[in-house]
């Protein structure tokens, strides 16, 4: 399992870090160490699974959110990235559903790749229960899925327009769902799953035990949760510091045409392990992986244009360590759940600050280190500002000296004097527009504008001569 962190490995961390007490502090800061999972009420035959998958002590939001889901409560959860949100619903859904209960539970995800992921990890939680996992999303064909679906799996994973075109299809009924869960809320809102969400629950008549879990929860998410819930229990873990205080951040100047010579030189002077490259366009993604490519660098793209089985190619090589560096899309933020990746690097700095820490927290998991690039042009200061306000820390500099940047392009320098020389016109024609209204001025105090230019040449002075004698 990926999201929910290993108490072992966050031992194992501070045993190679030079301060032993700081990784201590952060497993503290994320596990529940007074609590097992067989304190939280879960059935044995999930407590095995638990065990085998190398987990002894719940992370907070699991510690909270475990027990009241499992006594059929409605949940709103909150917590931060890399804190087990997955294992939190996926435990209670393990221990209530039972085989035999078809389509009895289903989980909405944001992202193909996080179904897959999702899906992974309960599986492998419940692998001594017996109960079946499907994962349905868009980009796979529906012929692949047809057949698991016929064979009536308890649990769905899936993504909001895949689930209703099968429901669409009679392939998915609603009316046996016992349990509907909603992963990454936030994310869904925010690339427009609003009307999915209230399409799909609201042809729920039976009401289904409902759990909602996300990083953040604005009025609006807390609005259409409780349109949905009754009586909900509301869960806001306050570990003390973000996940990314973990996350060594520093940001590195450099000028749009010399980004990728700048990626280049931290890939290659750096030599870091895994490392995932965040890019705003699919187009640009593919642009620096060619480029990577040409350059000798095992690197490997995902975006949303991508056919669903190369995208799967290339998650499955990244969870299997088989691939240094992958370039992604602002699509996978959310669903790159995957253990081992030591660096981040923003090669496009987000426009909103939200995304930024998602992007960093793929790395540092479970209270681990992990290092954190961002590349920033000269005009892009306020984006930085707004990304270290929300993460509450000032992110430091780096410069490397040994770094020599690249000729100014052709374009860009034709740019640069065009504009030098608008500017240069705009003071001549502002200075023109002056002179023009210093000599209106003086037209006006001045009748035919003479002004004079010095006192005049003889002046009255002592007395005054008159006609008296």
């Amino acid at each position: 399992m990926t999201d929910a962190p290993r108490q072992g490995d966050v031992d194992a961390t501070a045993n190679d870090t030079p301060n032993d007490s700081s990784a201590g502090s952060a497993a503290e800061e994320t596990f529940d160490t007074s609590q097992t999972f067989a304190d939280l009420g879960l059935p044995k035959d999930v407590l095995d699974g638990i065990t085998k998958s190398g987990f002894e002590h719940p992370t907070r939001i699991q510690a909270a959110l475990i027990p009241p889901a499992l006594a059929g409560r409605h949940v709103l959860g909150q917590a931060k990235t890399g804190t087990g949100k997955t294992a939190a619903f996926g435990l209670p859904i393990l221990a209530n559903v039972k085989p035999g209960d078809k389509f009895a539970s289903l989980v909405l995800v944001p992202t193909r790749e996080l179904a897959i992921q999702v899906a992974r990890e309960i599986k492998d939680l419940g692998c001594d229960t017996r109960l079946r996992i499907v994962p349905v999303y868009g980009g796979q064909r529906i012929t692949a899925q047809a057949p698991k679906l016929e064979k009536g799996p308890e649990i769905i994973v899936g993504t909001p327009g895949r689930v209703m075109d099968l429901h669409d299809r009679r392939m998915l009924p609603y009316n046996s769902i016992r349990m509907a869960v909603l992963d990454e809320v936030d994310r869904m809102l925010d690339i427009g799953f609003r009307d999915d969400i209230r399409k799909i629950l609201g042809s729920m008549k039976q009401r289904p035990q409902t759990i909602f879990v996300s990083a953040t929860i604005s009025p609006e998410i807390e609005k259409l949760a409780r349109s949905y819930m009754k009586d909900p229990e509301k869960i806001v873990t306050s570990e003390k510091s973000l996940t990314v205080a973990r996350v060594k951040q520093s940001w590195l100047k450099v000028e749009r045409w010399d980004k990728k010579r700048m990626l280049h030189h931290l890939l290659t002077h750096e030599e870091p392990a895994l490392t995932v490259v965040f890019c705003r366009t699919k187009r640009t993604v593919d642009g620096v992986t060619e480029f990577l490519s040409r350059k000798g660098i095992d690197a490997h793209a995902i975006h949303g244009d991508m056919y669903q089985r190369k995208r799967n190619q290339v998650m499955d090589a990244l969870r299997e360590g088989s691939l240094g560096v992958l370039v992604a899309s602002d699509l996978a933020a959310r669903g790159l759940d995957v253990d081992g990746i030591s660096h981040v690097i923003n090669y496009d700095i987000p426009e909103d600050p939200e995304v930024y820490i998602h992007r960093i927290g793929r790395t540092a998991r479970a209270g681990r280190e992990g290092v954190a690039w961002t590349l920033v042009a000269p005009e892009q200061g306020p984006l930085l500002t707004a990304c270290e306000m929300l993460a509450n820390i000032e992110i430091p500099q780096s410069i490397y000296e040994d770094f020599k940047p690249g000729p100014v392009p052709a374009d860009i320098r034709a740019e640069r004097e065009l504009a030098d020389q608008r500017a240069r016109d705009r003071e001549s024609s502002q200075k023109r527009t002056e002179a023009k209204v210093i000599k209106a001025d003086d037209e006006a105090a001045f009748p035919g504008g003479l002004v004079p230019k010095a006192m005049p040449a003889r002046r009255m002075q002592g007395k005054v001569r008159t006609r008296r004698r």
